[in-house]
């Protein structure tokens, strides 16, 4: 057990020196398997991992979930997205902050990203609340809390890393996100409420748009919405019936989108071919490094096996006579501390591999275990003292400070506290749907 927490302890250390996550935990993985084997054993375990990675088919989900999500953000569908959003929202008191978190909820599930949603809607949002009078507060606040979003709404890279890494089905996985995700949006619309009670001069009302304009707002985004419809409902069968009979394996619905996405933005005149070529670069670029954290993830989850920690654990645990309940809370306890420090993807593949044997040894299901992990992960994008998305919205923003964020961002904070609560207590929340399929 000592070894592993000294492994642990060194990936840390390594990290925090701005060594990449995937080096870090791979080279102490390795050096640790290298220690507690010998060089000959240590060497072909990491070779194993990186042939068999190479040549697995499910992990062709991730890159090319990544390109229909580039393919329709080269067309600027975050833009289309906030005026489809504020066509029904925005002449309510708060509306357009409102709309901003829809519009941060419809483009999470393309771009499975917190951060990039954040940055990117910041850019349409914060300008158009800022023309109506909306504080600094609640319109920069309503862009950090929406995007936390991302990594949670399918299709999303995370939660398909999540099942690779545990070999959970990704598409229960996926479909277990929809409802907390779902909750996520309306405890945000609750926040915004509650801010604009607080304080109506926070967030006045807009224009009201009459029908026709909200019918041609929604004409914008339909192309992309049946899209999505067409994905999900082929992954998860709802389509499966005479005479269609269509369903898809992740991967299957991860090409189809993709392709799909091309279609889309080729129709509408969205991508030139230097446009083209830059979206496949990317989706090559960022599938790369993706690829390379769990291997990573992988030795080092190797090596804290070889030296018993997660054993070492359970024994802990019916030694001390904890409860299930208890060494959940310890879990959830320590992720929120990670997460104010780590970036989601990081959080996740460092602590997955030391917990996930543990949680799931205690009796709570993998799935389920899944969707906490990534909810606790966004209420750490939202934390101080170092919340990554209320960092981003200063970085793209500027002339507000983090503290006015900070300040901002409270009751979503809280708002997340409840659904935490709610997920934690009713694990149906995430389980009804997975139990459905």
């Amino acid at each position: 057990m000592l070894d592993g927490l000294i492994g642990f302890a060194a990936v840390l250390a390594l990290v925090l020196v701005r060594v990449p996550i995937a080096f870090a935990m791979g080279f102490v993985g390795m050096i640790g398997f290298m220690l507690e084997t010998n060089v000959r054993a240590a060497i072909s375990m990491v070779a194993r991992l990186i042939i068999d990675t190479s040549q697995d088919y499910g992990l062709s989900v991730v890159p090319l979930f990544i390109l229909m999500g580039l393919f329709v953000n080269k067309g600027g569908i975050s833009r289309e997205l906030y005026t489809a959003s504020n066509a029904f929202l925005g002449h309510f008191r708060g509306g357009l902050a409102m709309g901003t978190i829809v519009a941060c909820g419809g483009f999470a599930a393309i771009s499975g990203s917190s951060i990039a949603t954040a940055a990117t809607m910041s850019k349409v949002a914060i300008p158009e609340m800022r023309r109506y009078g909306y504080s600094d507060r609640l319109s920069t606040a309503s862009v950090a809390a929406g995007g936390t979003l991302g990594i949670l709404i399918p299709p999303s890279v995370i939660l398909a890393v999540y099942g690779l890494l545990t070999e959970t089905s990704i598409g229960k996985l996926f479909i277990a996100g929809v409802v907390p995700g779902l909750l996520g949006i309306i405890l945000y619309l609750v926040a915004v409420r509650w801010t604009v009670w607080r304080d109506p001069k926070a967030g006045p009302a807009g224009e009201r748009m009459p029908w026709p304009a909200r019918m041609r707002a929604l004409r914008d985004v339909w192309a992309v919405l049946l899209l999505f419809g067409l994905v999900m409902g082929g992954l998860y069968g709802i389509f499966d019936f005479h005479p269609l009979n269509i369903t898809f394996s992740p991967t299957e619905a991860a090409g189809i989108g993709a392709m799909g996405a091309f279609v889309i933005a080729l129709a509408r005149r969205w991508l030139s071919f230097a446009d083209t070529v830059e979206v496949l670069v990317d989706t090559a670029m960022t599938a790369a490094s993706l690829f390379a954290v769990p291997i990573g993830a992988w030795v080092f989850s190797n090596f804290i096996n070889v030296a018993g920690l997660p054993q070492a654990l359970a024994d802990l645990v019916t030694a001390l006579n904890l409860t299930p309940w208890m060494v959940m809370a310890m879990i959830l306890v320590i992720h929120i501390a990670l997460g104010c420090v780590f970036e989601s993807m990081s959080m996740l593949l460092l602590t997955v591999p030391i917990f996930f044997p543990l949680v799931t040894g205690l009796g709570f299901d993998a799935v389920w275990f899944g969707i906490v992990v990534v909810v606790v992960t966004e209420i750490s994008l939202l934390t101080p003292p170092v919340g990554l998305n209320v960092f981003v919205l200063k970085g793209v923003v500027g002339n507000v400070s983090t503290n006015e964020i900070f300040r901002g961002v409270l009751p979503f904070w809280m708002m997340d506290r409840v659904r935490l609560l709610l997920l934690v207590t009713i694990p149906g929340i995430a389980l009804f749907l997975p139990s459905q399929m």
